[in-house]
């Protein structure tokens, strides 16, 4: 164990890991985690029990693992905000929790440390959508290279938690709000309709009051799409006929009709229906049409974010693969879309991705959840190319016997000195710390290797496309595979 420090919440912040977390939470790590100070030597060894997770404040780390009775240096790095350790621990007794390599400081160096138990709380408390995703895509890939794929979930840990969490929070809050705002609006209207009560209305007044309702209740799903500037000159012609007619306060009234559609003719059908009424009653009215129109705002605004939910959960199970054979036939664009989806995030709002599928393509026989992780490899290597801003373009086409995939960026392109090394294991462009040189060795034996397919770069400046090709025939033994993992066949 290291030298104690004080741990400083700001300092954290600083971490890509912590970023985007709020003072609560980064006080909370502060509380149950520690800051340390270690001196040149190592850390843990692999196959010992894994105690703790590990994340770089200050100094450099290697990254080494056995193979073929050698240690081998898997990576070197000073980036700040680089973790290692008891990563799998919120997975508990469903996998081993050993070090998976050894750890090493080679100069003095300060970490912000967590019990694997602390750890594993966090994960199951802050990202309880992203733990289960993660666990489907850990065992998922299950059979894949354990040293290269171990290595490449822990970078993603991160990013993935925190991108989905995101994404998922925000219609999750969006319905919180609108339901409690709806619970708001029906205790109005119920007591709108209470004073409403103690109107003269004759029998033939009332059903023509219910008449409107319903024909309000029908024009929001049919309400136009109007400018800011054109919304903001309807309220002001709304607000004043409702001063007008006695309604107090009837710019806050406005905007609300306006949203469904209605406009100064509407209005005056409804002082006709109810001209015999007296002033309090018409306001009551028009109060209790305005709380109808919100209830199925509201409901409009309920229904498109718990669908938002529904699609990004389907979305995320498409692409983790989870309860599904390792081997299928699948359709290429729902892998690729959902992959798409599930970066939505990272790629960002400069991006345009542009999609030109060939829906004539047939079903693809693969190991789809692998599959995703090419897609992943290769997008995201394409938004760090444009560097946040540019065309993602999506090509899926028939050659021959083969199903074509292409990604594409308007990046800067690939030098010609350094293609033929890209699919080189631990080769890498990016900065220290901020890429393995892994992506493109694991997208390349999951394509070549597993699918007996073809992965290849085209590359000049503003035109970059990684190319693969699936075979349309299943992989030499896939069938079988797969049936022995169903069967649970050796």
């Amino acid at each position: 164990m290291g030298d104690r420090l004080i741990c400083d919440p700001a300092e954290l912040k600083e971490l890509f890991l912590f970023e985007k977390l709020d003072d609560e939470q980064l006080a909370w790590l502060c509380r149950d985690g520690r800051v340390e100070r270690f001196e040149p030597g190592l850390v843990f060894r692999e196959g010992d029990p894994a105690t703790c997770f590990y994340v770089l404040m200050e100094g450099e780390v290697v990254l080494t693992k056995m193979s073929g009775g050698e240690e081998i240096e898997l990576v070197r790095t000073d980036h700040h905000g680089s973790y290692a350790g008891a990563w799998t621990a919120y997975m508990g007794d469903k996998v081993d929790q050993n070090y998976t390599g050894s750890f090493y400081v080679t100069r003095p160096s300060t970490f912000f440390v967590l019990d694997a138990g602390t750890f594993a709380r966090m994960v199951q408390t802050w990202f309880p959508m992203a733990l289960h995703l993660l666990e489907g895509v850990f065992f998922g890939n299950r059979n894949a290279n354990e040293r290269v794929g171990q290595r490449e979930r822990l970078l993603a840990l991160g990013s993935l938690s925190a991108g989905l969490t995101h994404e998922l929070n925000n219609p999750a809050a969006a319905a919180v709000r609108a339901t409690s705002s709806l619970r708001e609006r029906v205790a109005g209207m119920r007591h709108k309709l209470k004073m409403m009560a103690h109107g003269t209305f004759d029998s033939r007044t009332l059903e023509s009051l219910v008449q409107l309702q319903e024909e309000a209740a029908a024009q929001v799903g049919k309400a136009p799409t109007l400018t800011p500037l054109e919304a903001a000159d309807r309220e002001d012609e709304l607000g004043d006929w409702l001063q007008d007619h006695g309604i107090g306060n009837g710019w806050e009234i406005a905007p609300t009709f306006v949203q469904a559609g209605f406009d100064i003719d509407w209005l005056e059908k409804v002082h006709g229906t109810l001209t015999e009424c007296s002033d309090g009653v018409f306001e009551g009215a028009i109060r209790w049409l305005n709380y109808t129109v919100e209830t199925e705002l509201l409901m409009n605004e309920i229904a498109d974010s718990t669908t938002r939910i529904s699609s990004l959960v389907n979305a995320a199970k498409q692409y983790s693969q989870m309860d599904r054979a390792p081997f299928q036939v699948v359709d290429i664009h729902e892998l690729l879309d959902s992959t798409l989806v599930m970066l939505g995030r990272k790629i960002g709002d400069d991006i345009e991705v542009v999609k030109e599928y060939d829906h004539t393509l047939p079903s693809v026989p693969c190991y789809a959840a692998e599959l995703n992780q090419v897609w992943t490899n290769l997008i995201d290597n394409a938004i760090a190319a444009m560097q946040g801003r540019g065309t993602l373009t999506v090509r899926t086409y028939r050659e021959n016997d083969c199903a074509v995939v292409e990604i594409g960026d308007t990046g800067p392109g690939v030098p010609d000195e350094i293609r033929h090394r890209i699919f080189e294991p631990f080769f890498t462009t990016k900065p220290v710390g901020e890429g393995t040189g892994l992506g493109l060795d694991i997208s390349f034996r999951i394509v070549v290797n597993k699918h007996g397919g073809d992965i290849r770069v085209v590359s000049e400046p503003g035109d970059t496309r990684f190319i693969v090709r699936l075979p349309l025939t299943s992989p030499a033994g896939a069938e079988v595979a797969a049936a022995q993992t169903e069967t649970g066949g050796e």
